[in-house]
């Protein structure tokens, strides 16, 4: 793949040589001095992981300044369609690793460059699933946010991809790498609470009102065009950029597909339950009067064949249920287990067991770098990121129909339905669909 045939905007070519300068100033430094003690500090070149962010404001920056900890670890490349977020994100990498990162605004390039082993996408949601099956084909491993993919036909893509070029893909629900969470979903499973025909997740918190904000001309260094990239093509507007964009359909995916995956996934990894046969969605945008698309209130009811799930959020209020904000319940008929963030806990037994909380984030990164060398799966393979995303995905075509489906996990569509059938997927710009192989 040579991106250079099909590149829409030139990459901006004086920041790029720019940080190349100060990445050689920094290894000529770093030959002599306490530079070198830093540098032979970490691993040897051939034990070495050398990654890409992409996607580096927020959650991005939090990422790859984690990964760049790692002493097997060099993240060589940020890229960023927002050169202005770059040199933040470079900071904090060049504090870990001893050197700069070279910056990038076009992914693109970032996937023609043969030394990279491995990518870390934390872009908006509506870019996951083509930046992953592009890397994938690119021979690179992929760490990708979640929720992995924008709608359901995306995830079962990725998850093609990634077995296709066998390549390792770890989905960012970290969760899954908490001991106290694997304690929890052990205990659940152990029978100990009896039969559990209902596990409920939720997240109950207080938001902020975005305003309405009209259209407005593109901030200096952002190319916007690469930004929508498959989304349909609109004016500018700074409500619906840097992490606003969450609210609406076209590059998020509400708050179902911010918290409500996360706990999601704890709920029917617990329960030991794949995708459901049916799905009930409720809720509206009662309490903001903004921009916002997305509803500030959802319930969502999942139906399996001997239990049943829920999801709730309320964007409004701070109290909580089972005074947990976020969390995930299983409720038994010999016992309830409660778990968040912070640990968790058992009602209704004697001498009811608990735990506290455990490391979670670093843990899921570290098991990254190391499936990349051991080609193992990881422990939130993409399998499973997909299906928990598509719990959200669900939940929120029910929402947007204001009726209920009927859904095959077999053939992962709503059988006749094609109106829900419709949302399962998205149209794509022209030269932005998903790559094909």
């Amino acid at each position: 793949m040579n991106s250079d045939d099909f590149l829409k905007k030139e990459v901006n070519r004086r920041r790029f040589l720019q940080s190349s300068a100060r990445n050689a100033a920094g290894v000529a430094a770093g030959m002599i001095g306490v530079g070198l003690a830093s540098k032979t500090a970490r691993a040897s070149a051939n034990e070495k992981v050398t990654l890409a962010g992409i996607g580096v404001r927020g959650q991005g920056r939090f990422l790859t300044t984690s990964m760049s900890s790692f002493a097997d670890v060099d993240i060589a490349t940020i890229c960023d369609v927002d050169e202005n977020v770059l040199p933040t994100t470079a900071a904090g990498i060049e504090k870990n690793q001893g050197f700069s990162p070279a910056f990038e605004t076009d992914f693109r390039r970032v996937l023609d460059d043969p030394k990279i082993d491995g990518v870390v996408i934390a872009t908006p949601d509506h870019w996951h699933a083509i930046i992953a099956i592009m890397a994938c084909q690119a021979g690179k491993d992929v760490y990708v946010e979640k929720p992995v993919s924008h709608n359901v036909v995306e995830g079962t893509r990725i998850v093609e991809a990634a077995r296709h070029y066998d390549r390792v893909v770890q989905s960012g629900i970290h969760q899954r790498s908490g001991a106290h969470f694997q304690s929890a979903v052990e205990y659940v499973q152990s029978g100990k609470l009896g039969k559990i025909h209902l596990a409920k997740a939720w997240t109950i918190h207080r938001r902020k009102n975005i305003g309405h904000t009209p259209d407005a001309a593109v901030p200096k260094g952002v190319n916007y065009d690469l930004w929508l990239g498959p989304a349909a093509e609109r004016p500018f507007n700074p409500n619906r950029f840097h992490y606003n964009w969450h609210w609406f359909w076209d590059y998020g995916t509400g708050e179902m597909g911010n918290w409500g995956v996360h706990m999601l996934d704890i709920a029917r990894w617990g329960l030991g339950v794949d995708l459901p046969s049916k799905v009930s969605a409720s809720g509206g945008k009662f309490y903001f009067d903004d921009d916002q698309e997305t509803p500030d209130t959802q319930l969502v009811t999942y139906q399996y064949p001997e239990a049943t799930l829920t999801w709730e959020h309320r964007l409004w209020t701070t109290h909580g249920q089972e005074g947990r904000s976020a969390a995930a319940a299983f409720y038994g008929d010999q016992g309830t287990l409660v778990v968040d963030r912070s640990g968790w806990k058992v009602y209704d037994q004697e001498n009811a067991p608990s735990a506290d909380t455990s490391e979670q984030a670093k843990v899921h990164h570290r098991n990254f770098i190391d499936c990349i060398k051991s080609r193992n799966k990881p422990t939130a393979d993409i399998e499973i990121g997909h299906i928990s995303s598509t719990l959200c995905h669900l939940g929120n075509v029910s929402y947007r129909l204001g009726r209920e489906i009927d859904f095959n996990p077999e053939t992962q569509t709503c059988g006749d339905d094609a109106e829900a059938n419709a949302l399962l997927s998205r149209e794509y710009r022209e030269g932005w669909e998903l790559p094909t192989f």
